[in-house]
C-alpha cells in the first residue's frame, strides 16, 4: 500500500473511533466529569480544608493533577477495550486484519482513538478544576508530553485486554481489580513522603505513581520521584506494550476463530 492509502486507512479507523464516543457523549464524556467533580467537592473542599498544605500547596491544588490523570487513564483504557472487543465480538476485526491494511495502522487507529477520548476528558476535567482552584502550569511541554504518553500507554493496554477477553465480563476484570487499585495507590490523593518507609518502597513498583508525579511536576513543579526516570519508564512501557499488541494482531491469536 502507498503512503496515501495507509493515511486514508488510518484516518478512517481514527475517525470511526472518535465518532463512536462522540455519538454517545452523555455516556462517555459526562460521567467521568461528574465523578471527578465529586472528588473535587469531597476531597478538595470538605476533607482538604482539614488536611492542610501538602508539598507547599493547598490540598485542592495538590490533588488536581492526579484527578486529571485518573480521568485520562481510565477513559483511554475503557474506550479501546470496549471498542476493540466489540469489533472482535462482531467478527468485524477479522475482516480488517485480513485486508491489505498493515496491523500497525490498525493498532495506531484504535490507540489514537482512545487517546482522543482520554485527552478530551482530561481537558474537560481541567476546565472543571478552574471552578475550584487556580492552576499555573510550570512546564507546559512536559505536562502535554506526560498526559499524551500516558494516554497512549493505557490505550494499548486496553487493546491487549480486549484481545484476551472472552466475553463482556472479562473486559471489566482488569479495570476493577488492577487498574483502580493502582490509581488510588498511585499518589493521586497523597504524597509518597507521608508513607512509612516500607510502603513508600512498595509504592515505587506502581507504574502509575511515576505518571502522576511526572504530570504533577509539569503542573506544580513538585514530584516525589525523578521526572527523567518517570519519562523513561513510560516510554519503555509504551515500546513493550506496542510491540506485544502488534505481535497479537500480526499472529491473530485469540482474534481469528
Amino acid at each position: 500500500m502507498s503512503w496515501v492509502e495507509l493515511w486514508v486507512a488510518f484516518q478512517t479507523i481514527l475517525t470511526k473511533e472518535i465518532r463512536r464516543f462522540m455519538r454517545i457523549w452523555p455516556q462517555t464524556l459526562v460521567p467521568p466529569v461528574i465523578t471527578v467533580t465529586l472528588y473535587f467537592i469531597i476531597f478538595g473542599n470538605l476533607i482538604g480544608s482539614r488536611i492542610g498544605p501538602m508539598d507547599g500547596f493547598n490540598y485542592m491544588e495538590f490533588v488536581v493533577p492526579g484527578l486529571i490523570m485518573m480521568g485520562v487513564i481510565t477513559n483511554s483504557y475503557s474506550n479501546v477495550v470496549s471498542s476493540f472487543f466489540g469489533a472482535k465480538f462482531q467478527h468485524s476485526i477479522e475482516e480488517l486484519l485480513v485486508s491489505p491494511v498493515p496491523s500497525w495502522v490498525v493498532l495506531a487507529g484504535f490507540v489514537l482513538g482512545g487517546v482522543a477520548r482520554g485527552l478530551a476528558v482530561g481537558l474537560i476535567v481541567t476546565l472543571m478544576s478552574l471552578f475550584f482552584t487556580q492552576l499555573q502550569v510550570t512546564n507546559m511541554g512536559l505536562t502535554i508530553a506526560v498526559v499524551f504518553l500516558t494516554s497512549v500507554l493505557f490505550s494499548i493496554f486496553g487493546l491487549i485486554n480486549a484481545v484476551f477477553a472472552n466475553n463482556f465480563d472479562d473486559i471489566s476484570i482488569i479495570p476493577t481489580f488492577v487498574l483502580t487499585p493502582l490509581i488510588y495507590l498511585g499518589g493521586v490523593f497523597y504524597s509518597v513522603s507521608l508513607l512509612p518507609e516500607f510502603w513508600a518502597t512498595v509504592s515505587k513498583f506502581n507504574p502509575i505513581l511515576y505518571m502522576v508525579n511526572a504530570f504533577r511536576y509539569g503542573v506544580l513543579g513538585v514530584s516525589d520521584i525523578s521526572v527523567s526516570f518517570a519519562l523513561s519508564m513510560i516510554v519503555l512501557f509504551i515500546v513493550a506494550a506496542f510491540s506485544f499488541a502488534l505481535y497479537l494482531l500480526n499472529t491473530g491469536k485469540r482474534i481469528r476463530t
